[in-house]
């Protein structure tokens, strides 16, 4: 006999729902939406109606889109639980961006509840003017998560203004937070606009005495909330 995992949200526009099914033994749960604040709250509560039954936890991590830093409180609870009740706790399919997070944080990105073993030094190069393939190859990977944290700062420092933007648009236009975000980024794709730009002209034109976005900007928008319409 199996039922349903009960759903939890988190408050505001950052959304994480976990669902799933559980058995006598078993349970298999499925978050879906973002890693963010709040996220680990959300957990607690779900493993919390868990029957004492349970010797073993799978969760598939598909749904996730996105992960911040609140993604490890997340990680941390899951491992609080699987000592305090002595049971197995798996999470895998983890992709995208909250992959990218776990790598930056050395965690196993096939199962981030164990570390990530260290690799062992680097055999001896010879010397000679042209550096090795190894240390060529470790260098590019270097920047390119240096890049990636650096777009994930800028990410965290955008999301107040864009949460507001999607808000404004939820309210204005009775759409849904995913339909606001989309909407937010097709007008960012069409105007060939930053995001955060994007939204922050919609949070200001949404002031008694705010500014209108450029004619531009109200025109991919007006053309991305009308496409919504019609999906």
């Amino acid at each position: 006999m199996t039922s349903a995992a009960s759903a939890h949200r988190t408050g505001g526009l950052n959304t994480l729902v976990i669902s799933g099914r559980v058995d006598a033994e078993r349970a298999e749960l499925t978050p879906c939406g973002e890693l963010v604040h709040g996220c680990a709250e959300t957990l607690a509560r779900t493993l919390a109606e868990l029957p004492p039954t349970i010797t073993r936890v799978d969760l598939d991590m598909g749904g996730v889109h996105f992960m911040d830093t609140a993604g490890l409180q997340f990680l941390d609870v899951l491992g609080d639980f699987a000592r305090q009740r002595f049971v197995t706790v798996t999470t895998t399919n983890w992709n995208g961006q909250p992959r990218r997070i776990l790598e930056l944080a050395g965690l196993d990105t096939a199962d981030p509840l164990r570390t990530a073993p260290h690799p062992g030094p680097e055999p001896a190069q010879p010397s000679g003017p042209a550096p090795s393939a190894v240390a060529l190859e470790r260098a590019e990977r270097l920047h390119v998560l240096q890049e990636e944290v650096e777009q994930l700062r800028q990410a965290i420092a955008s999301r107040p203004v864009i949460d507001q933007a999607r808000g404004i648009l939820m309210a204005t236009h009775g759409c849904t937070s995913d339909e606001a975000w989309h909407i937010l980024r097709e007008t960012s794709q069409l105007s060939n606009t930053k995001l955060r730009d994007v939204a922050a002209a919609v949070t200001a034109s949404a002031k008694p005495d705010g500014p209108r976005p450029s004619p531009a900007l109200r025109e991919a928008l007006q053309r991305a909330i009308t496409r919504r319409g019609r999906t």
